[in-house]
């Protein structure tokens, strides 16, 4: 049987039409199945008209809502490759995911019509985009989304891109500073729908709550999935933690995600106790380990909080723990999902005893098909048929994997994976820097937050200026909190910095 993803939301409009299928909680809309798909097609025959084949690369800059869904779906229909934009970088930053991944046609959102024009004037020095397309008022030289859409058919467009055909290229933040482009394919990301539905417990019927931002693969995936089960999914512009108890009442919501910033944030809410939330069956946290005291929190309000592991390379699925253990087993990111094999190996690939420390690696037909354009980082990821994660975890004898440290030296600050050398090749461009090592530093606010260490070139340095340098040069969320000054930055023999020692010697906290 084909597989392609822009049918799965024609098959779920065929069983179920008159279903809500989207409410968009900003823009005060509903729409069922039977809408979402034809103006999914309207959107999938314009982009054609505007050039859209096989195998053309179509951005999305947009905040979460309807049309986010909706183009997605659209750029599969039209046998196109989406590529989702981290709306929090700066214009050289998103230059260079436009242009690594050969993107041609963008759809953004108005508000980002600054970012947008930017782009736009750097010419083909910046972007390799001929046609842009604006949800909103369009700047001179954009198209208007509703316009192109209500005046194209809502006819299901012909299956052109299925299988083994690329669906998405997300960005993940690169270990040399560079992003690297992680290719799924409709193949598997159909996988990563069946390894979820066994295990996810999301259900026909449910109300699924999606706060992350839809350029992450933790709320893109299960978008889709709440598509592939029937499944109504409420849609959040940006997370408030006031707002989100209201619309949980509101909508009655029976399901979500939220990293663990977003749970502190919502748990220090007053009048979160004056909120009707009996809806709700569970909630799942990733994208960083959830604090067993976080958990407990929760449960004594009767939330279950369920930790899930996962990466854009596994196209979502990994680890999940399941009800029955979510609070026994309270610190474990579970077990490997239904379709979806774990190991825990040592430096040798070899499978080590459990309870034994090593790196996680998981094998599944969800997992990506390599980086876009990086055959090197692919050999080194992907090794017969294993995707070795750079995750620390152990495993017990029941099977249950408990993370035990970050990817490599990677920054989780608000659910936001941040590499630190991407700042640390940004401080390296001031010229009264002779050497620079980022670290995480603890945050009560986002959980961790990137802090410079830094030698310096010139003695009149401050860290006021090794800050305002990154200013512009970083997606804010990268930005540095502070900065301190070293003799030299301790490194082992090979030249890598030697960060345990700098967490020790600045253990923070981080200043907000």
């Amino acid at each position: 049987m084909e597989v392609s993803l822009g049918q799965v939301l024609a098959k779920r409009a065929h069983l179920n039409p008159d279903l809500e299928a989207i409410v968009d909680t900003a823009a005060n809309s509903r729409c069922t199945f039977a809408e979402l798909n034809a103006r999914a097609n309207q959107t999938a025959n314009a982009l054609a008209s505007l050039g859209v084949e096989k195998g053309t690369r179509v951005g999305i800059l947009a905040m979460n809502g309807v049309e986010y869904v909706e183009s997605f779906f659209a750029i599969a229909k039209a046998g196109g490759v989406c590529v989702p934009l981290n709306w929090r970088l700066v214009a050289s930053e998103l230059s260079f995911i436009l242009k690594d991944s050969g993107t041609t046609h963008l759809i953004y959102s108005a508000e980002f019509e600054n970012i947008v024009t930017e782009l736009h004037e750097m010419g083909a020095d910046g972007t390799q985009i001929s046609e842009w397309i604006a949800i909103g008022e369009p700047a001179p030289f954009a198209h208007r989304y509703d316009t192109l859409q209500s005046k194209a058919s809502d006819a299901e467009p012909e299956v052109i891109a299925k299988d083994d055909d690329h669906l998405f290229i997300m960005y993940t933040s690169g270990t040399t500073g560079l992003p690297k482009g992680v290719i799924q394919t409709h193949n598997t990301m159909m996988w990563a729908l069946i390894t979820m539905a066994p295990c996810i417990e999301t259900r026909a019927g449910d109300r699924y709550y999606l706060l992350l931002p839809l350029f992450h693969v933790g709320a893109l995936a299960p978008a889709v999935s709440l598509v592939y089960v029937g499944a109504t999914g409420v849609i959040a512009r940006a997370f408030d933690p006031v707002e989100t108890w209201k619309i949980i009442e509101r909508e009655r919501i029976t399901n979500m995600l939220a990293v663990p910033a977003m749970l502190n944030f919502m748990y220090q809410v007053p009048t979160r106790n004056e909120v009707d939330y009996s809806s709700i069956r569970w909630i799942l946290s990733g994208a960083a380990p959830v604090p067993k005291s976080l958990i407990e929190a929760y449960r004594d309000i009767d939330i279950e909080i369920h930790q899930v592991y996962g990466l854009t390379e596994t196209c979502g699925p990994a680890c999940v723990i399941v009800a029955e253990d979510a609070v026994k087993y309270a610190g474990s990111t579970g077990k490997g999902f239904f379709h979806t094999d774990v190991k825990i190996v040592d430096d040798k690939g070899i499978e080590l005893p459990r309870a034994e420390i090593g790196e996680v690696i998981v094998r599944g037909r969800h997992i990506m098909e390599g980086y876009w354009n990086r055959p090197d980082a692919t050999a080194e990821t992907l090794k017969d048929g294993w995707l070795y994660t750079g995750d620390l975890a152990s495993m017990d004898e029941h099977g249950f994997v408990t993370i035990q440290d970050r990817k490599k030296d990677m920054i989780i600050s608000g659910g936001e994976n941040i590499y630190p050398a991407e700042i640390e090749n940004v401080i390296l461009s001031h010229p009264g820097v002779k050497d620079v090592a980022v670290i995480g530093q603890p945050s009560d606010k986002w959980g961790e937050s990137p802090f410079a260490v830094v030698v310096k070139a010139s003695d009149d340095l401050t860290d006021m200026d090794v800050l305002k340098h990154c200013d512009g040069k970083l997606g804010k969320f990268k930005m540095p909190k502070g900065a301190a000054f070293i003799e030299e930055i301790p490194r082992n023999p090979s030249g890598k910095a030697l960060k345990r020692i700098l967490r020790d010697q600045f253990p923070g906290p981080a200043p907000d």
